[in-house]
């Protein structure tokens, strides 16, 4: 397995892949994954197999019944036992490697949130409808709760405790935005880096149609009128 660092590798990571009918995806996400960490497939229904070649390359796989982004990623982290989780998209689009540098800034208290500034690589990679939503919400965001990010990605990595103790409940597309709404509202320390964005291997569930894109926006824009709750700040030794 790959990593895009020359320096020893941080150990104690989860890593969390939401799957749907990634089959074509899986062998290139899996390989990419940093050695030593373990890749969490949330099976969330898939037919073409995904969960049995997942098994056969190595991954834990997590069954979730319940559809929807959220319900896998939180089935996920519930399923995690690591110190540090990650959470990575499963089609192709994003190289877990990239997590390396994540993880050590967590791990090394720099930021208790590391979030990835999608960059796309290659035409048609982020779609115009998926690319102008993201920079609504990210405006919306910053209105909301003072944080400058430019984007609201999948890839990212924070303390498993302190996830936890988020309480997230939604279960659908806000799931993400209201990982950062709560955890800026509890005053963790976020940051954003740019990370290389790839053509998706198949079609996204999410933002792959306008129609798609606009009921991703409805799900976070509720999550934005969510009044702000008191929570601990993570520890920097982790819970």
């Amino acid at each position: 397995m790959n990593a895009v660092t020359t320096s020893p590798c941080p150990t104690g990571v989860d890593v969390v892949l939401p799957c749907l009918n990634e089959a074509a995806a899986l062998p290139w996400v899996l390989e990419r994954i940093p050695p030593g960490w373990r890749a969490l497939v949330v099976d969330n229904g898939s037919t073409d197999g995904s969960a049995g070649l997942a098994r056969a390359l190595g991954a834990t796989v997590v069954t979730e019944e319940r559809r929807g982004f959220g319900a896998a990623c939180h089935a996920g982290l519930l399923a995690a036992t690591a110190d540090v989780v990650c959470f990575c998209d499963c089609d192709a689009s994003l190289d877990p490697a990239h997590l390396v540098p994540f993880v050590r800034e967590v791990q090394g208290g720099g930021a208790d949130l590391v979030l990835g500034r999608r960059r796309p690589q290659a035409r048609g990679a982020w779609p115009a409808h998926a690319r102008a939503g993201n920079l609504a919400l990210a405006r919306l965001l910053r209105r909301r709760t003072g944080l400058r990010l430019h984007d609201l990605g999948p890839l990212r990595a924070a303390r498993r405790e302190a996830l936890l103790a988020l309480d997230l409940t939604d279960r659908r597309s806000g799931y993400p935005l209201q990982m950062v709404v709560r955890a800026a509202d509890a005053g963790w320390r976020v940051t954003e880096h740019d990370v290389p964005y790839l053509p998706r291997t198949g079609t996204s569930k999410v933002t792959g149609t306008w129609r798609g894109t606009w009921h991703a926006v409805r799900d976070m824009s509720t999550v934005l009128k969510e009044p702000p709750a008191v929570r601990p700040r993570p520890r920097a030794g982790g819970g």
